[in-house]
C-alpha cells in the first residue's frame, strides 16, 4: 500500500491531502495568503489524524504549476524538504490538469477548461477533451468576448476554477457552462501522483523547479515621504 501526501498551494488555497493508494483519507486546507505559516502545521495535522508518522509515507506530491510564485516556492520548498529528510520519491502534477481531472465524470460529455486568476481579466488555462485530451495547452490567457469562442460553437465546455468567477459576465454562449463549486485542492491531485507512483515516474528532488508560466517580477516598496 502506497501512502502518499499531496500539497496544492498554487492559489490562496493552501491545501494537505493524504491518500492510501487512490484513496483520500484525510484533507486539510484553508484559503488566504498564510501558507507559510499553516503548511508544515497541515502536514501535521492529517498525519496525525489517521495515527500515521511521516516515516510512514511512502512519497510525497505537489502542484507543480502554474500559479502564484510565492505560493509555488513554498509548496515545492516543503515537500522537498519531507523527500530529503524521508528519502522518499518526489512526485509532481500539472495543476491545471488535476483541476480538470476531478471534474470529468460530472461532464462526460463537455470539454473542461480549468482556470486559476492572474491579474485582472488575465488567468492562466487550458483546455482539454471529454478524454482528457490537450486542446490547448497551458497558457496565460486576457479574457475577452471573442474567449473560446470557436469551440464554443461546437463544443460544450465546463469553466472552472478561481478565474471562472471574473469571466461568467464575459463568455457569453449556450454552450458556456460555469461550474463555481470546484476549485483548485490537494484531493484533486491524488489519483494522477498514484498513477505516477505506480509508473515510478519521480521528479529529481535536487533540479527539480515549479512551473511558474510566468517570470516573477519584484515591485520597488513604496516610500511613504515623511511630514514634519
Amino acid at each position: 500500500m502506497a501512502r502518499i501526501i499531496s500539497i496544492e498551494s498554487t492559489s490562496q488555497t493552501c491545501s494537505v491531502a493524504l491518500a492510501e493508494n487512490d484513496k483520500l483519507i484525510a484533507l486539510k486546507e484553508t484559503s488566504g495568503n498564510n501558507h507559510s505559516v499553516v503548511l508544515t502545521q497541515f502536514i501535521l495535522d492529517v498525519l496525525n489524524e489517521v495515527g500515521l508518522k511521516s516515516t510512514d509515507l511512502d512519497a510525497v506530491a505537489v502542484s507543480k504549476g502554474p500559479g502564484s510564485y510565492t505560493g509555488l516556492r513554498i509548496g515545492v520548498s516543503a515537500a522537498k524538504g519531507l523527500c530529503y529528510s524521508l528519502d522518499i520519491p518526489l512526485i509532481a502534477v500539472d495543476t491545471l490538469y488535476a483541476l480538470a481531472l476531478s471534474v470529468r465524470d460530472l461532464y462526460p460529455e463537455c470539454f473542461i477548461c480549468p482556470m486559476i486568476d492572474a491579474r485582472r481579466m488575465e488567468v492562466y488555462t487550458a483546455l482539454y477533451d471529454s478524454n482528457m485530451n490537450t486542446v490547448l495547452d497551458v497558457h496565460a490567457k486576457i479574457i475577452d468576448e471573442s474567449s473560446f469562442q470557436d469551440c464554443l460553437s461546437s463544443n460544450k465546455i465546463v469553466f472552472l476554477g478561481s478565474g471562472a468567477p471574473k469571466t461568467n459576465n464575459v463568455i457569453k454562449s449556450p454552450n458556456a457552462i460555469f461550474d463555481l463549486s470546484h476549485d483548485l485542492s490537494a484531493k484533486n491531485i491524488i489519483s494522477t501522483a498514484y498513477q505516477r507512483f505506480t509508473d515510478k515516474k519521480f521528479e529529481n528532488i535536487a533540479y527539480f523547479e515549479p512551473f511558474y508560466l510566468k517570470e516573477f517580477v519584484a515591485k520597488k516598496p513604496v516610500v511613504k515621504a515623511l511630514r514634519y
